[in-house]
């Protein structure tokens, strides 16, 4: 995996990451390579890639997360906290999580890598085991809701 990201960090303009041969051969592997690519994310190597979405050249780790974005499209809102489907100043560019990069780096490359982690782990469990987790996520945002409607009301006061 890593000598066919190696071989993406030449590609001139992150456009065209998807369509390199090295691209297709891991997109080729299917979902078995996404904990693999995910082990990636943290590198902060700066590539030759360019991205015009982010006016800069991109890192190995965010070559990783490309790809992985690639294989299987991510829950943005979920793993990034944000959600934008009129990203405008990134038109033309298949690679929808770009335009998340900065969200993501701001926010850690680590914290991100590990929301991503759980989320692949949560693909694997059965609809009864996925039930159970979205009840208990319910549960538990109902709770920091009250306790912030609570703080909210002492503090005025």
């Amino acid at each position: 995996m890593d000598s066919l990201l190696e071989k993406i960090t030449e590609t001139e303009n992150s456009k065209g990451i998807l369509k390199t041969t090295q691209a297709e051969k891991i997109i080729s592997y299917g979902e078995s390579s996404l904990p693999i690519l995910s082990d990636f994310f943290t590198d902060s190597t700066e590539t030759k890639v360019y991205s015009e979405c982010q006016s800069r050249n991109l890192t190995k780790g965010e070559l990783a997360i490309i790809m992985a974005d690639g294989i299987n499209r991510m829950p943005y809102m979920k793993l990034t906290g944000m959600q934008n489907c009129l990203s405008t100043f990134c038109e033309n560019n298949p690679n929808l999580i770009e335009y998340y990069l900065n969200v993501i780096n701001r926010d850690g490359l680590s914290n991100f890598q590990s929301k991503y982690k759980d989320w692949l782990a949560y693909l694997k469990l059965s609809d009864k085991e996925k039930r159970k987790v979205e009840r208990k996520s319910n549960k538990e945002f109902r709770i920091q809701r009250r306790n912030f409607r609570r703080t909210q009301k002492n503090n005025s006061r």
